[in-house]
């Protein structure tokens, strides 16, 4: 990148391991950890495990709800589980790797976990199944705010947008794959219990992926605990993550980040708008997760792009440019009226495209980027399963209720999905102002604390950290 000051790179410092550098050889190239793409590939097959069986539920609700005699406002409440589960547990799970180790953690909630989806499928009742399936919640939100802290470790600064846009790419590529073929029991009244017994079977296979692929830190180094793999999150740190104007707006904006709502009804929206069956229903959003899969490479790499094009604003552009677009297809794909196949298949496949962009491409490495190293778990913990898992929980709820009064998804997603991305494409303008003055800041302390190592390493004392406060 021309225009960002990328420490890693011309202090010759690797970032992998605990989340503190770690002195190596001076190089025009970080070295890399081994094995590296086996385990990015493990861990974006873990969380696309892992969102698929939050998602289950949502995908085969006209089952659930012909068996048990369910509304709109029960797809919210199962709409809701994961994202309260996402929010409580989150940052719990996050602590609980800085505690036990990110991979053993994730063994657990992504691997032996999967025996409470198993569950869910035995259930006889509405009751049963809803307390089985928020169990099962409990583990499957936990791969997100680990995976995302353990990502920076693994890529320097100018490949975080491909990194990220790799794991989303992953997930959607998984989803192309095990969303028509889960599908194919929705022609059974009892297909939703197959599917999640088949479902829970193979998130013990992605553990098992982890605990084979994903490697120990190549090089350790001194770190915040005595576990190199800890993913150090830490309460007190979110009070300093205020101190960043940047995370402030990214708060601020979370609210009208609503595609989440979108996929939590669309399923039922396909079912009850436009016509179709739970199997046919399935292979569309199968071609949702096929556009989303290239639109997470399409994402990082226009975000890295216009980063070198145009510095820091270059992300900030991107985004606005995203969140317009992002609108004018769901406005497409849901406002519409046609039962056309070719038509439904299109605009739902240019939805995917679009969908991933923003925070492949934008937000993920946003936060990364103004964020220091040690409070990278403890960001990401906070703003995307605490903060939006909450902000998500609760407009689900209150959503499926609306949709029960109005009987109408159509309009629901108007002034949901559609109005909420335009306004926030408004809201985005704020950045301009912070973002690229808190990115040099953490540039200019990364740079300060690489040559306090450099010096110690030099003068022949132990690598350490040369802290520089937030406001510096």
């Amino acid at each position: 990148m021309s225009h960002v000051n990328d420490t890693t790179k011309h202090a010759g410092y690797a970032y992998y391991g605990s989340g503190l550098p770690t002195l190596a050889p001076p190089s025009s190239e970080a070295p890399k950890p081994p094995k590296r793409a086996r385990a990015v590939a493990a861990l974006g097959f873990s969380q696309a495990v892992d969102n698929s069986e939050s998602g289950l539920t949502k995908t085969f609700f006209p089952l659930i709800a012909a068996a048990f005699g369910l509304g709109y406002t029960q797809l919210g409440i199962f709409s809701a589980i994961p994202m309260f589960a996402r929010m409580i547990f989150g940052p719990t799970w996050a602590m609980a790797a800085d505690r036990f180790g990110r991979k053993r953690v994730l063994v657990l909630v992504t691997g032996v976990w999967g025996l409470w989806t198993v569950a869910s499928g035995f259930a006889t009742s509405y009751t049963a199944l809803v307390v089985l399936f928020a169990i099962s919640a409990v583990g499957t939100v936990a791969s997100e705010p680990v995976l995302n802290g353990m990502l920076p470790d693994l890529f320097k600064q100018s490949e975080r947008g491909k990194a990220y846009g790799m794991v989303r790419g992953i997930g959607g590529g998984v989803g192309i794959l095990i969303g028509p073929a889960i599908g194919l029991f929705g022609s059974n009244p009892e297909g939703w219990r197959y599917a999640l017994w088949t479902m829970g079977a193979i998130s013990i296979v992605s553990g098992l992926l982890i605990l084979l692929w994903v490697p120990k830190p190549a090089v350790k180094s001194v770190s915040v605990t005595d576990d190199p793999e800890s993913g150090t999150f830490r309460l007190r740190d979110v009070g300093q993550l205020f101190r960043i104007p940047t995370i402030w707006m990214i708060v601020v904006m979370l609210p009208f980040i609503t595609s989440l709502i979108l996929l939590s009804f669309y399923t039922q929206f396909l079912v009850d708008v436009r016509g179709m069956g739970v199997p046919e229903a399935a292979l569309v959003m199968a071609v949702f997760s096929l556009g989303s899969m290239f639109s997470a490479f399409l994402g990082g790499f226009l975000g890295d792009l216009v980063t070198a094009r145009f510095g820091y604003k270059g992300r900030i552009m991107l985004m606005q440019v995203y969140l317009v677009c992002f609108a004018a297809t769901i406005f497409l794909a849901t406002q519409i009226d046609s039962t056309n196949r070719v038509y439904i298949y299109a605009a739902t496949f240019v939805m995917g495209l679009v969908f991933s962009i923003g925070f492949s491409g934008c937000v993920l490495p946003i936060v990364s980027t103004v964020v220091p190293k040690k409070l990278g778990a403890s960001a990401f913990a906070f703003l995307f399963s605490f903060v939006q898992g909450g902000i998500t929980a609760i407009l689900s709820i209150n959503i499926g209720i609306i949709a029960d009064v109005f009987g109408d998804l159509q309009v629901t997603f108007l002034w949901f999905c559609v109005v909420p991305y335009l306004i926030n494409a408004v809201v985005w303008c704020g950045f301009y102002f912070c973002y690229p003055r808190d990115a040099a800041r953490q540039a200019e302390r990364e740079r300060r604390e690489a040559e306090a190592l450099a010096a110690k390493g030099a003068a022949g004392g132990e690598p350490g950290t040369s802290e520089q406060p937030l406001g510096v």
